[in-house]
């Protein structure tokens, strides 16, 4: 007898897996964050001892390790490691009237901050705000601030022009909030001012970071008149007995310092490449997040 049951159809394949593209700029930027966060202080020092201490042979290590703890923790040695980092002068008045436009960078966003009402720009960012408030309020410039959310947290960029506009009552006429790092705060900087004519600017930040930052920003096609804030060296210092006793504000400063010995290094060892450009360049053009309200607590997302 004839079995007039429809044949079971075949199972429809399933679609193949949708694989996301490798974002090698990304990659390479949290390559260079742990390779900072292995070899800065207090880290660095802290693997050489323990490597020292563990293996017999490597006993030096241990030594090597307390004497980098010592000379980035020490107010002269510290001194030593800044002061060539920190050559540029203050901005003269004539100078900052010569330019088109203030350009702000960013330093990092404080996240966990709920007598603000949610996350806002940490000290280093606040340090370089409240400088370039007071060289807008005395110029009348235009302010572009940069930083983007690199932890996935907001944009250092929205932050800074929350602080600048609720805080200093300084308007900010550009916010870029795509960039990682100081070459993407100059590329996508750029990109924002040359559309707008502009290409002389009066670039705010620490006065350790200047060095790097202005080569990044003259390398994207500005003009820099550097301002430069928050010296971490002193050219004044005494020498007196205190100065060559490790202290915490000497170790932050000893750590900044070598953060920025570093990243001239990692700058003389790599240049952008034009596929690194162009997927920087796709980076840039997503939209920006919306500045948040003061009213409503931000999400640690």
């Amino acid at each position: 007898m004839k079995d007039n049951t429809d044949a079971a159809a075949p199972p429809t394949p399933s679609p193949p897996p949708h694989t996301m593209p490798i974002d090698f700029t990304l990659l390479a930027f949290w390559a260079k964050k742990l390779v900072a966060v292995l070899v800065l202080p207090p880290a660095g020092p802290l693997i050489l001892i323990g490597l020292g201490l563990s293996v017999r042979r490597l006993r030096a290590l241990a030594w090597l390790g307390w004497i980098y703890a010592l000379v980035v923790s020490t107010p002269v040695t510290v001194n030593w490691l800044a002061a060539p980092l920190e050559a540029t002068p203050p901005i003269r008045t004539e100078a900052l009237r010569q330019t088109g436009a203030i350009v702000i960078l960013g330093a990092g966003v404080r996240t966990h901050a709920p007598e603000m009402g949610g996350p806002t720009v940490n000290g280093l960012s606040l340090e370089r705000l409240r400088y370039g408030a007071l060289l807008a309020r005395r110029s009348g410039l235009p302010v572009l601030v940069t930083g983007g959310a690199p932890w996935g947290k907001i944009p250092e960029a929205v932050a800074m022009k929350q602080v600048l506009e609720q805080e200093f009552n300084i308007p900010v006429r550009w916010t870029e909030s795509a960039a990682l790092d100081t070459r993407d705060n100059a590329m996508f900087s750029a990109r924002l001012l040359k559309a707008a004519g502009i290409e002389r600017i009066t670039l705010v930040t620490h006065a350790a970071h200047m060095p790097r930052a202005r080569a990044a920003f003259e390398a994207a096609g500005l003009q820099v008149t550097p301002a430069p804030t928050a010296w971490l060296s002193n050219p004044d210092i005494d020498d007196e007995w205190h100065d060559f006793i490790p202290g915490p504000r000497a170790a932050y400063a000893g750590w900044y310092a070598m953060h920025e010995w570093l990243g001239r290094l990692a700058y003389r060892l790599s240049a952008p490449s034009p596929e690194d450009s162009s997927r920087s360049s796709d980076r840039a053009i997503q939209p920006s997040a919306p500045t948040p309200s003061t009213s409503t607590p931000h999400s640690n997302q």
